[in-house]
């Protein structure tokens, strides 16, 4: 006897608050509908069908047309932006504790106390400290 084996379809049902709140983050700019659908494992087709639904922006009869990686391209130059910034504190960081070492080397080598505390009195010049 031969058996028969039958696939069952699985499918998903979304409350309309979700939903809403789908729409909700892709009007808002947050994220673009393959983001949407890479995070929450929902085809694009699914996403598009409640924006045109459940949309307050998008009117009736409208087409809603993403430019392609616009979103995606917009986050990378503001990443790479953020990667710039982070090399330049790192080097004013190394110049910062350059300038300290050197400070430093000069309290103890020269005698010259070039951090000063608001309550010292002001310097005579350049005369080095006697030992």
């Amino acid at each position: 006897m031969k058996s028969t084996i039958k696939l069952i379809q699985k499918s998903r049902k979304y409350s309309e608050a979700f939903k809403k709140s789908i729409v909700k983050d892709f009007e808002s700019g947050k994220f673009s509908v393959p983001q949407l659908e890479r995070i929450h494992t929902i085809s694009n087709v699914t996403i598009y069908r409640w924006i045109y639904k459940y949309s307050t922006i998008n009117q009736p009869g409208q087409r809603i047309v993403e430019m392609e990686n616009s979103s995606t391209k917009k986050l990378k130059s503001l990443e790479a932006k953020v990667k710039e910034l982070e090399c330049m504190v790192g080097q004013k960081q190394i110049q910062i504790d350059y300038l300290e070492k050197v400070i430093d080397l000069a309290n103890q080598e020269l005698h010259i106390d070039l951090k000063k505390n608001s309550n010292t009195p002001l310097s005579n010049g350049s005369v080095t400290k006697r030992k």
